[in-house]
């Protein structure tokens, strides 16, 4: 009898999810265990792996598609089995899936255009020979993922490439042996592309607004001298092992501070404020979607290699898309830092339920009065984003003294 494997909800956030790859095609034989296909979520991509038995006859969400959960992911059942009935029966609006199509080369910037008229088609850089862009019937231009791929690595447009696959679908020989089209730089007419939104961007956006637009921020800025602290990673560094960063020691100079003052440890519970014991420091990791947050657990406890270790290991598996629900869930804080690109001082917008996150900026070498003398100092700004419902400026204030005092005399951090 046929049964049905649907879209499963791999998160709490996860409301649909968009499949990046079978394992399986239809006609092979499946059993209990087997890895059916990954799915993109909106944090991470995960394996999913079948809980039936049974012949593949039905794919209902093809590659680089994307459905809601609980949607017909597929159907396995005897091998002939005729299963239209049991597609049929669950057939709804809600489970259309979108079919895989793909503009022109994208660019950076999303631009939604109006829905009253049909997008302008792109302008093609001039071709030696004339081509036809093979189209769905909704205008836009059909390819395989690897089709996509190629043609942005190549910089070639795919809307002037024709296709010799089914349908006149774009594929991967069509690319390889396709000559013209080039994009190229230096338009003197309009032309703009749109690329679907990824899961992980739109939680992205979705919660960022809920947090900007329900949470009154209020910023207060520090800056810390860094002397000491490059003195000391150099010195730690030279012993052998593990190799920390700057990063390693503004978590772990954070979560002592956290120790010290449980405001800012803090979360907004609607009708409570909860005042977190622990101390679960999250670290905003950039992707290509966006950003993560994987969290580390009980950072004051844990000395400056075991976090080292954790966030290098937490970076490898976010840029793989191999995090885990859990290992971005229960933070008290967050840290985002974006001193590695360059950026002096800036402000973030808070982690919900977090009260507050901290703003991490780049090591700067300026002059600095020391015992009334200008001399040459490396200072760093820190920025901290506080919710007022739960951290008044007091508490910020004291809080980011204390870290300040940490970064400047590491030593304290092993007493």
């Amino acid at each position: 009898m046929a049964e049905i494997v649907r879209m499963p909800r791999l998160s709490d956030t996860m409301t649909e999810g968009t499949v990046a790859k079978w394992h399986k095609k239809v006609g092979d034989t499946i059993a209990e265990g087997d890895l059916l296909a990954e799915i993109e979520t909106d944090k991470a991509t995960m394996e999913f792996e079948s809980f039936q038995e049974g012949v593949l006859l039905h794919i209902g969400v093809e590659e680089a598609s994307t459905a809601p959960v609980d949607c017909i992911l597929a159907v396995l059942g005897e091998e002939g089995e005729d299963v239209t009935a049991v597609i049929e029966a669950e057939s709804s609006p809600a489970e259309e899936v979108k079919e895989e199509v793909v503009e022109a080369p994208v660019k950076e910037a999303v631009v939604e255009a109006p829905k009253a008229a049909p997008a302008p088609a792109p302008v093609a850089a001039p071709a030696p020979a004339p081509v036809v862009a093979t189209s769905s019937s909704n205008g836009k231009v059909k390819a395989s993922p690897l089709a996509k791929r190629l043609a942005e690595e190549k910089g070639l447009n795919l809307a002037l490439i024709p296709g010799s696959g089914e349908g006149g679908r774009i594929i991967k020989r069509d690319v390889d042996n396709y000559q013209g089209g080039v994009v190229r730089t230096g338009l003197t007419e309009e032309r703009f592309t749109e690329q679907p939104v990824s899961q992980m961007r739109k939680t992205i956006a979705r919660r960022l607004s809920e947090s900007k637009f329900t949470a009154p921020h209020f910023y207060l800025s520090i800056s810390v001298n860094m002397d000491n602290a490059i003195t000391s990673r150099k010195a730690i560094n030279a012993m052998g092992g593990q190799k920390i960063s700057f990063n390693d020691i503004i978590v772990k100079a954070t979560a002592m501070s956290l120790r010290e003052h449980t405001v800012i440890n803090s979360s907004w519970r609607g009708d409570a404020i909860r005042a977190n014991e622990h101390v679960n420091v999250g670290v905003a990791v950039a992707v290509e979607d966006g950003l993560l947050v994987p969290v580390v657990r009980y950072t004051d406890t844990k000395t400056l290699a075991e976090i080292s270790t954790e966030v290098k290991g937490f970076a490898q598996a976010a840029k793989d898309k191999k995090l885990q629900p859990a290992d971005w869930e229960g933070s008290t804080f967050t840290i985002s830092n974006l001193g590695m690109f360059g950026i002096d001082e800036f402000t973030a917008i808070i982690n919900t339920p977090d009260a507050c996150i901290l703003a991490v900026g780049g090591i700067q070498q300026v002059p600095v009065v020391k015992e009334g003398q200008i001399v040459p100092g490396n200072v760093m700004k820190l920025t901290l984003s506080c919710d007022h419902r739960v951290v008044d400026g007091a508490s910020g204030a004291s809080f980011l003294q204390s870290l300040k005092s940490y970064i400047e005399n590491p030593i304290t951090m092993f007493v």
